[in-house]
């Protein structure tokens, strides 16, 4: 008897949040040191697999191969960044702050620039980033959950949040390590089977990398697949899928602030503290880009196939002809039809076939629906759609929405793959979201109870107190983080993501490679480079993203999400020139910044007695 798909998605969602939930159980954190840092035996192997998983996030598993679906050359920035951005972080910045040997960013920050200020300055960063962060990966359980169980997005971002509060709200980084090791399991297999899958079906190689950069076969014809995709693209009126559209100083500022802010990611630094030594750090590091590298050079694959599927699947299709995926992603809001010229087919085009230059729907950035108490006449079309309550975008011929999001789910249905495979990707999607929220959780918790409360408002506190305050604080951020899932500063996954990233490379990227490699930066320095970066990129993209501001307004054409690039610059020139005028650090600090960046060194711990 054959398994109905809604059935298979339960069994192996249930599945692994079974498996997830039992190793969080058995991992429960007994001391602080077990909540912080797993305590401080993880195997560079393991912790290589939960860094990865970590790293994986809702952006990347979900967005970012719709993002390559959609603009094809200019995604590639969130390849080259976060990619050159976590290679970066592991040669540069991890090996000499696990000398340092401390468990948060915050409190590296607070000693290395000696001050209560540095370190609550830091703690209001760590916070500002995590929380946009997390915003998106509640947006991707959203998302999936929407999509699995037909239930509203709202409530697929409250169900998430409970499911990622209880494993890792309750066992901290030990529970999330061992965690994150079956997720990451769970999410290479999810993302790289369908692609072989579908690989095979378009142009006959089992590679699906291979398959990208050969031909397309799928029609009975021997094509290049590349160049398929870019005539399929400029004959639906959109540019050739190899070719940008960013600005070369817009996609270089996107992609430095994305590399920057990876580097300064606190949930990401904080993983190579769970290892013993510098040494396993480095192995740890190796292990985690090699896990990385099978998602990371399989997106592009899928991105681009899923593309393809996209419109020969659906483009010129009549809707009652139109594939049953379409009709029940439709019923969840993730795909819309609107039947501009009566004539009941699903047509799908590009600003180049109009003359507004355009190709939206509808008016609105997302679908609205009438109320389901409406007359059936204004939710039902006559071909049977369901009709929105937006009005339609007529200065172009373009009906069909999606969600670049969507893309990834997507792609299995259109593709026609067995069942299993579909149930295997929706388990791997729910991974990725759940994973990274898990470790943002932690940082933000330890953030609040290890360095606001512990460092500087009660010091007194017993390492008890100090654990039910993280857990505290975690329930706090995940109440935040789903109101802000619901309500995303963009409902765009990757697009939040890169505001976090932004924040990252503004504030704590140039800190800690100042602290690291600088012994003339001083505690003002320091300060105000943090506040002028965060400050300026904060303030910018919530005046583009919700004030109100134009596309005329740009510095330079710098979207919000290349502006974390500017504002790092800001960071750099503040500290450097605050630092010049001001009294240089004391002996001890020059003395300690000399230890860190010494292979040989020995860290002398520095006086606990901060200067405000």
């Amino acid at each position: 008897m054959e398994i109905a798909q809604s059935t298979l998605n339960l069994i192996f969602i249930g599945a692994t949040f079974a498996v997830y939930i039992v190793i969080a159980a058995r991992s429960r954190a007994a001391s602080t040191k077990e909540y912080y840092v797993a305590g401080g035996g993880v195997s560079p192997l393991a912790n290589g697999m939960a860094t990865a998983a970590d790293w994986m996030s809702a952006a990347t598993f979900i967005s970012m191969a719709g993002a390559v679906a959609i603009s094809g050359y200019d995604a590639s920035r969130f390849l080259m960044g976060w990619t050159g951005g976590f290679v970066l972080l592991t040669m540069l910045m991890v090996p000499f702050l696990r000398k340092f040997n401390k468990a948060t960013v915050p409190d590296f920050i607070g000693d290395r620039y000696y001050s209560r200020t540095a370190r609550a300055v830091a703690v209001i960063c760590a916070i500002f980033i995590c929380m946009t962060y997390i915003m998106g990966q509640m947006r991707g359980v959203g998302v999936v959950f929407s999509q699995l169980f037909g239930i509203s997005i709202s409530s697929g971002v409250v169900s998430g949040a409970v499911i990622v509060f209880i494993y890792a709200g309750l066992g901290g980084m030990k529970g999330i390590t061992y965690t994150q090791v079956a997720q990451y399991s769970v999410m290479a297999f999810s993302y790289t089977i369908p692609a072989v899958f579908i690989a095979m079906a378009l142009t006959g190689n089992v590679v699906p990398q291979l398959g990208l950069i050969g031909n397309y076969t799928a029609d009975g014809t021997a094509v290049p697949f590349l160049a398929k995709l870019n005539a399929i693209n400029t004959e639906l009126g959109f540019a050739e899928y190899t070719s940008g559209k960013l600005s070369t100083i817009n996609m270089f500022c996107i992609t430095a602030a994305l590399m920057c802010g990876t580097a300064g990611l606190p949930h990401v630094i904080v993983r190579f503290f769970t290892v013993k030594d510098v040494k396993a750090v480095r192995k740890s590091a190796c292990w985690t880009l090699g896990f990385i590298a099978v998602i990371y050079l399989t997106a592009p694959t899928i991105g681009a196939f899923s593309r393809v599927n996209l419109i020969e699947k659906l483009h010129q299709t009549t809707y009652t002809e139109a594939p049953y995926w379409f009709k029940e992603f439709e019923q969840t809001g993730q795909m819309a039809w609107v039947d501009k010229n009566n004539d009941g087919r699903i047509q799908y085009f590009g600003p180049g076939v109009s003359e507004a230059g355009t190709f939206s729907v509808f008016q609105g950035k997302a679908p609205e629906y009438p109320l389901y108490d409406a007359p059936q006449e204004q939710r039902i079309g006559v071909h049977g759609q369901r009709l929105l309550a937006n009005k339609a975008d007529l200065s172009n011929p373009n009906e069909l929405y999606f969600g670049n999001d969507i893309m990834v789910m997507a792609n299995p249905y259109m593709a026609g793959l067995p069942p299993w495979v579909i149930a295997l990707l929706m388990a791997g999607c729910i991974a990725a979201a759940l994973s990274t929220a898990a470790g943002l959780l932690l940082v933000l918790s330890t953030s609040i109870s290890h360095d606001l409360m512990k460092k500087i408002i009660k010091p007194d506190l017993t390492d008890r107190e100090e654990v039910n305050f993280a857990r505290l604080a975690s329930f706090a951020a995940l109440v935040v983080a789903a109101y802000f899932g619901v309500n995303p500063p963009s409902a765009f996954i990757a697009k939040t993501v890169a505001f976090a990233f932004g924040l990252a490379a503004s504030s704590f990227f140039p800190t800690l490679l100042m602290g690291i490699f600088s012994s003339r930066v001083n505690r003002a320095g320091g300060i105000a480079g943090m506040i002028c970066g965060i400050v300026f990129t904060s303030s910018y993209i919530v005046y583009f993203q919700f004030l109100g501001g134009t596309k005329e307004q740009l510095f330079f054409g710098i979207t919000p999400e290349g502006i974390g690039f500017v504002g790092m610059l800001i960071n750099f020139i503040v500290a450097f020139a605050v630092s010049n005028m001001t009294k240089p650090p004391p002996g001890y600090i020059t003395e300690m910044v000399a230890n860190i960046r010494t292979p040989s060194g020995v860290r002398k711990t520095p006086p606990t007695d901060f200067e405000i």
